[in-house]
């Protein structure tokens, strides 16, 4: 097998066609995903919730998709979520610091990216670290975190084992504030 192109507007599935005109037909993960319309719809939902209704600032959304994305080693989502950190406010180093050490972010940003790396590396949130996050971003928060980096670890996988390109705008608007040719895939180490 291949792999999975975007679809062009003239292969759009009738199953999913109200989907086109909006987030699924804007970027090329979701016209990847086309290729399975219940999927695709089944998405929208949960992607309705994490993107736009979690409990999670903007700003804080982006620190834990970006550590997801750098952790899970997806050129795709780190290069579309730097730009749409940077679109939230985020300067640029501290973007930066999001696929380093701990020790070198921002006492916020250690929080949420420790919280992911323990969900990346244990597969769960330590009860120490619930407990910070619960007193900082309260239930809701937490819960969110654990779900925003389950369904970007899912894109994640999506996207690494179909490698659609980069959406032009992104990667122009990428080139532009960090430079290079494409942003690195490398995840950190462990420990």
């Amino acid at each position: 097998m291949t792999r999975l192109p975007p679809l062009d507007d003239k292969d759009w599935p009738r199953a999913i066609e109200d989907l086109r005109d909006g987030f699924a037909g804007a970027l090329n993960v979701y016209r990847v995903m086309a290729h399975h319309p219940p999927l695709l719809r089944a998405w929208s939902d949960l992607r309705e919730h994490v993107v736009r209704r979690s409990a999670l600032s903007p700003a804080q959304s982006e620190v834990v998709i970006l550590r997801t994305g750098w952790r899970r080693g997806s050129t795709y989502e780190w290069a579309h979520h730097v730009v749409r950190a940077l679109d939230c406010g985020l300067p640029r180093d501290r973007i930066l610091t999001v696929k380093g050490a701990l020790e070198g972010m921002e006492p916020a940003d250690r929080l949420l990216a420790g919280a992911v790396d323990e969900l990346i590396d244990n597969n769960r949130v330590s009860d120490r670290l619930q407990q910070s996050l619960v007193e900082t971003l309260g239930i809701p928060g937490m819960m969110d975190i654990i779900a925003t980096v389950g369904f970007y670890t899912t894109l994640a996988y999506l996207l690494n084992s179909f490698d659609p390109p980069v959406d032009a705008a992104i990667a122009d608007r990428y080139r532009q504030v960090i430079g290079g040719h494409a942003p690195a895939t490398e995840p950190p180490k462990a420990g």
